[in-house]
């Protein structure tokens, strides 16, 4: 049907191409083809190193197979040999047969079970190692398209659905198809006439379960997205629990909750009407099959066309493969899940990474000075249209405190998240020490900069440790100088256990002020030649702000502060005025105070005319 509506569109646009339904239907099912395909080749990526195990374990799922298959026919033997001749010799060897198989099919079933368990654990272990890797290289751009949500699922429920799909192919996947077989064959090889009727139900479930499977992974897809939206709606809720309380929002967020999981409750049902269809079907045709087995094989007896034992034997295959095609519409549903997961976990492996370019010879920082330009740099984040930044040039020196000032939104983060190349420039050129950034390392760049965001981000663990992830090697001595130059050694002296006080998560238990110091002391721990400051002295006073502008100045590195203080600009050698992602002015506090209205209204609007005067 969607063949025929694309074709139908195609056809009143685009008359030239000439092209047939049985084309379009072409097109929609080799691209289908492909996104399984992609699907199934993160398993089989990963599969290889355990290929070995694998073996192992489907060696002994055939072992344990064959014994399952002759088992009917040795049933055969002793009824129709033992039981109706009343030859108890026969019983008994047969009996005797039919119990040692039976054992050797236990224990066989035991270990392949072992060796699937182990091939699927480790499967996972690897594809979520790799998986988090990968996340933690992609570019910026790259992870804007995946929220945090939708990161936290794949790396979590898609792979344990990957996971489930590896055990069950190597213990009933590859079981499950190959004993409907060979009951087929077996059944077809002890009474032709009667297994044709249980052999010609076959191929249409077969067909059935092939278009179920490829229905339900459509619809398991859908299933894993409105995942994604639960688990956005509890992360963000769990998040910002104090401002929902503070603001008698609770009953909002139980509702909000509740509507996210009753869609995908929905989604669910919906996908499982599909797959749970399959049981019935399966139970429905396969109990036609036996009757009517057992309603020919009661006129062969009759006419003595077959044995009591050959009837008992194709019966009993034919409830075997109702009981294995029973449990291969549970594959069906794992099968679809797997594919859709797989495309998930798929569109993240193909996603842009960061590159560490070869860069120049002498990229290291030990002789590193501070020294930015910027040249003509313009800036647009991806998909989007509109420049960010448009032709920005200035110079820093080294040891120069240079602050930026802009409306929301004028692009102030975007110019600091250019330096350590969080995002890569449209046009013009970076230079740090004279050097541009693009031809060196990431690494090297990233080494030598120090970064305060202006979302203030802290690690559940002890203050130290916070602070030691600016240099994780970092003596005691190090985080206590680093937290002295933050001006936040005194107020963590005064803690309980001091610097081994621990911060909850996101720093819940520490003010916005000692926030901010914490993370100021994490990033000049690492004494680098570069300091970014995203407004990150907002919550300071101007004392403590004053003092720690002053202390920086001992670890002789270019800051860069973004900040909406007139207090603070005043402090700065240098000053950045943007509006609308274009560099309007730039100067001293004193030469903007002359020549730009701009400047001169934002300080007026943070002081008095009188204050303003004696400046």
């Amino acid at each position: 049907m969607r063949a025929i509506i694309i074709g139908c569109i195609f056809k009143r646009c685009t008359p030239p191409l000439q092209l047939t339904l049985t084309d379009y239907a072409n097109i929609f099912n080799k691209d289908r083809e492909d996104r399984g395909r992609k699907a199934m080749r993160i398993i089989f990526r990963f599969l290889k190193k355990y290929r070995a195990a694998a073996l192992v374990a489907v060696g002994l799922m055939f072992i344990e197979l064959m014994i399952e298959l002759l088992q009917p026919y040795m049933i055969a033997k002793i009824i129709d040999e033992g039981i109706a001749a009343s030859n108890l010799q026969i019983v008994m060897l047969w009996g005797g047969v039919l119990l040692a198989c039976t054992a050797v099919s236990f224990g066989s079933g035991i270990l392949s079970s072992f060796y699937s368990a182990h091939v699927s654990q480790s499967f996972g272990y690897d594809l979520r190692e790799k998986l988090y890797e990968k996340v933690q290289a992609l570019t910026f751009s790259s992870f804007n398209r995946f929220a945090e949500a939708s990161l936290i699922t794949r790396l979590t429920n898609d792979i344990v659905q990957l996971q489930n799909t590896v055990f069950m192919g190597l213990r009933i996947m590859l079981r499950a198809p190959l004993f409907v077989l060979g009951s087929v064959v077996f059944s077809l090889i002890i009474n032709f006439k009667l297994a044709i009727w249980f052999a010609a139900a076959i191929p249409f479930l077969f067909v059935f379960l092939v278009w179920v499977m490829k229905r339900g992974e459509a619809l398991f897809r859908l299933v894993q997205q409105k995942v994604d939206h639960v688990n956005s709606v509890l992360q963000q809720n769990l998040m910002g629990i104090r401002l929902v309380r503070l603001f008698l929002r609770s009953k909002y967020e139980e509702g909000r909750f509740s509507s996210t999981t009753s869609e995908l409750k929905d989604r669910t049902v919906s996908a499982m009407k599909l797959t749970e269809l399959a049981l019935p079907v399966i139970l429905f045709v396969m109990n036609i099959s036996v009757l009517l087995i057992l309603w020919f094989g009661r006129a062969q007896l009759e006419l003595s066309e077959a044995s009591a034992g050959e009837v008992v034997a194709v019966v009993n295959y034919a409830i075997r493969t109702t009981g294995i095609l029973s449990i291969m519409s549970m594959i069906v549903v794992n099968f679809s899940r797997a594919r859709a997961s797989g495309l998930r976990i798929e569109e993240v492996m193909e996603a842009e990474e960061e590159t560490a370019q070869a860069g120049l010879k002498d990229s290291s920082k030990k002789n590193a000075q501070g020294e930015i330009m910027f040249e003509q740099v313009s800036f647009r984040y991806p998909e989007t249209n509109e420049r960010t930044l448009s032709e920005i040039s200035f110079h820093a020196r080294p040891g120069e405190t240079i602050a930026i000032m802009g409306a929301t939104g004028s692009g102030k983060t975007s110019l600091l998240q250019l330096l350590p190349r969080l995002f890569e420039i449209e046009e013009g050129s970076i230079l740090i020490d004279g050097r541009n950034i693009q031809q060196l390392k990431l690494h090297d760049v990233r080494s030598g900069i120090g970064f305060v965001p202006q979302e203030l981000i802290l690690f559940s663990g002890t203050i130290a440790d916070n602070i030691r992830w600016g240099k994780k090697e970092a003596s005691m001595d190090e985080v206590i100088e680093a937290a002295k130059l933050a001006q936040i050694h005194d107020t963590i002296m005064q803690l309980p256990k001091q610097y081994d006080t621990w911060i909850g998560q996101m720093g819940v238990n520490l003010s916005g002020g000692q926030k901010q110091r914490v993370t100021i002391a994490r990033a000049i721990i690492r004494k680098p030649s570069i300091l970014l400051l995203d407004d990150s002295t907002s919550a300071l006073d101007a004392n403590t702000e004053r003092a720690l502008l002053t202390a920086l100045k001992q670890i002789k590195c270019t800051i860069l502060l973004v900040t909406q203080k007139i207090s603070t600009n005043r402090n700065a050698d240098h000053i950045l005025l943007l509006d609308d992602g274009k560099l309007l002015e730039q100067g001293t506090h004193e030469l903007l105070l002359e020549k730009s209205k701009l400047y001169r209204h934002i300080c007026e609007s943070q002081q008095s005319r009188e204050e303003l005067k004696h400046a």
